[in-house]
């Protein structure tokens, strides 16, 4: 099993030690259904803000939900697979309801990223991670890219 790959407890832990160490954690979420350069670039430039990088990924039926009957495309488990060999991410977990808020609140992370999509009153959890001396980051958006466009096209 691949060590970068915790259950929501696990990552609370492994977050605890990180910030023990005096280590900055940071936290982004999303369904990454097919990785593309647009997510690579975001999860690059959000761990160059701290030491430790860790993504939440819906799981399958939270992305079905969001999404629709055809989403995902790729499992969970090959999603955060998929994630967890990037060198940019420290780890990966994942939260079952549509939004990552109790997750959130149980890593409270040092600094929160979401893409230029959101405005900082927009993400879920912002208040929750200010409250406790963290911060909001809003990552430039990379326009041009898009899983649905991806899946539009293949069609």
């Amino acid at each position: 099993m691949n060590n970068k790959v915790l259950s929501p407890q696990e990552a609370e832990k492994a977050v605890k030690i990180w910030q023990q160490q005096g280590l900055n954690v940071v936290f982004t979420n999303g369904c990454f259904d097919i990785l593309h350069p647009g997510h690579v670039r975001y999860l690059t430039q959000s761990r160059a803000l701290g030491d430790k990088l860790i993504v939440a990924l819906n799981d399958d039926d939270s992305v079905r939900r969001l999404k629709g009957r055809s989403r995902p495309v790729n499992t969970l488990a090959d999603r955060m697979e998929v994630l967890s060999a990037l060198q940019c991410v420290d780890a990966v977990t994942c939260f079952s309801e549509d939004t990552p808020l109790v997750l959130i609140q149980s890593l409270l992370p040092d600094i929160l990223t979401k893409g230029g999509d959101y405005t900082p009153d927009e993400v879920v959890g912002a208040d929750a991670v200010t409250e406790a001396g963290g911060q909001v980051i809003i990552i430039d958006f990379e326009s041009g890219y898009s899983t649905s466009n991806i899946l539009k096209k293949s069609k």
